[in-house]
């Protein structure tokens, strides 16, 4: 069994419980989720501490790399231990280059689907989200004949949950008209709050919300405010980045990124970090 988790779990559906505070392995590969690990040796026991350290929900993906990233999840944690959840992510590929590009055809995605399985080495996968936008944006038209796709493998055994990455309310809507969904996974953090209204939907309806670059896009008045903050508090900016957004809603969860386990060990104790009233108030105000 697994060892208590630090920031505590969420069960967004009967059969699937995550870690709050999870970890995003994208950063394992070697530039811009491109390329081998930088360091092989310390790529596998970042993987190995996370789980230590109680985490049991590691989020990837078979373009990471591409494949790399899968391969060493592999490696260091199979045979996985009981509770722990992998969630991948269809819908891109990665060409010579380490461009990103969207394949989603649903022949395409079944293919990533088993590609995944093989890659790491399951016979299902626990969380699978349909990824329609790009890093930084939400996708846009309709996702039905996507997400059918992957409904059918759900229907088959081949997927247990589905999940949605990158897409909009509307989107959301659409896709529970076909399947059950229970996790969104998009761009959120204290400087980009597009998704508040997104992300008090998920929470009303006990769905994962997975929030990703917890530092990104601050304007230069933001992360002094940020720093500030920190400063006073004796943590990290990460770690007061990553304890605002377990705050911010009962159903959010995180997935930050390291190919260190030092930093690995810091942004898991964010989990324990406690944030004033006062603090709440006004890092809750960097975003408006």
């Amino acid at each position: 069994m697994l060892p208590s988790v630090p920031g505590g779990t969420l069960t967004p559906a009967p059969g699937l419980t995550l870690s709050r505070m999870g970890y995003g392995a994208m950063r394992l590969t070697s530039s811009r989720a491109s390329g081998p690990p930088k360091d092989r040796t310390e790529a596998l026991a970042v993987l190995r501490e996370a789980v230590d350290l109680g985490v049991t929900h590691i989020d990837t993906a078979d373009f990471y790399g591409p494949v790399t990233v899968n391969e060493l999840i592999r490696e260091a944690l199979a045979p996985y231990p009981e509770g722990l959840c992998i969630a991948t992510k269809v819908g891109v590929r990665q060409d010579t280059d380490g461009g990103w590009h969207s394949a989603l055809e649903p022949d395409d995605l079944k293919a990533q689907v088993r590609e995944n399985l093989r890659h790491l080495g399951l016979d299902a996968l626990d969380l699978c989200y349909l990824r329609t936008g790009s890093f930084e944006t939400i996708g846009e038209g309709r996702i039905a004949e996507q997400f059918g796709a992957l409904a059918e493998l759900r229907r088959e055994g081949l997927v247990r949950h589905l999940g949605l990455s990158g897409v909009s309310p509307a989107q959301l809507s659409e896709a529970q008209s076909i399947a059950p969904v229970v996790a969104v996974q998009n761009l959120y953090n204290l400087g980009n709050r597009q998704d508040d209204p997104l992300v008090d939907r998920c929470a009303a309806e006990n769905i994962a919300y997975a929030a990703y670059f917890p530092l990104g896009g601050l304007t230069p008045a933001q992360s002094e405010i940020l720093l500030d903050v920190s400063a006073d508090l004796g943590v990290t900016p990460q770690q007061t980045a990553l304890a605002w957004l377990l705050r911010r809603s009962p159903t959010t969860v995180l997935i930050p990124g390291t190919s260190s386990v030092a930093h690995l060990r810091l942004n898991i104790a964010a989990a324990d970090v406690r944030l004033p009233a006062d603090v709440v108030a006004e890092l809750d105000a960097v975003g408006t």
